[in-house]
């Protein structure tokens, strides 16, 4: 058991983060927030706005001081971008305020689900199989490291299926605690 007073979702893009975070949300009365909306709320600009008047590493500090902020609560399921492992100073934070639930997907599954998103900047590019992998390579290790649950590629089934069968797996292995201490 990993006493933890918040839920997050972390992945590669294209993995489901926002819709099996919400639905599991719900099936575990907690509030949802996806870190990429939360970031463009603060901003009152588009994430693909951001990069280009930014650039990556201007995004990467708006989402570490989002992220903080948002952790520091309890209570409540995030999705996180991608790319939001990156940082040891986030992984840290999601280690820390909750139970680390890592949706793992295939680069085909990811290309299927993202075949007519536009709106990505890290997925401009001519080759998106290939840079896709190029993420994975960096980014799938640092999943792993932090994750306290892996739920494999495929996600069998219609997302409430996949959320239902999730919350039953998170109540046998998520301890609830209000500040992230064992109870």
């Amino acid at each position: 058991m990993n006493p933890a007073p918040n839920l997050f979702f972390i992945g590669p893009m294209g993995a489901g983060k926002s819709t099996i975070g919400r639905r599991t949300a719900e099936l575990l009365g907690l509030a949802f927030f996806d870190l990429d909306h939360e970031i463009e709320e603060h901003c009152g600009a588009t994430i693909p706005l951001i990069f280009d008047v930014e650039g990556e590493t201007g995004f990467r500090h708006r989402e570490t001081a989002t992220l903080a902020e948002l952790a520091a609560r309890s209570g409540l399921a995030l999705a996180t971008g991608g790319g939001a492992v990156l940082a040891a100073e986030n992984r840290r934070c999601l280690r820390e305020r909750g139970f680390v639930v890592y949706l793992e997907t295939t680069i085909d599954e990811q290309l299927t689900r993202l075949a007519r998103d536009r709106k990505r900047p890290l997925l401009a590019a001519p080759d998106r199989r290939e840079r896709l992998q190029q993420l994975a390579t960096v980014r799938e290790p640092l999943y792993r490291e932090i994750a306290d649950l892996t739920l494999p590629a495929g996600h069998e089934g219609s997302t409430a299926q996949v959320a239902n069968r999730l919350a039953r797996q998170l109540g046998e292995l998520w301890q609830r605690s209000a500040s992230g201490q064992a109870a």
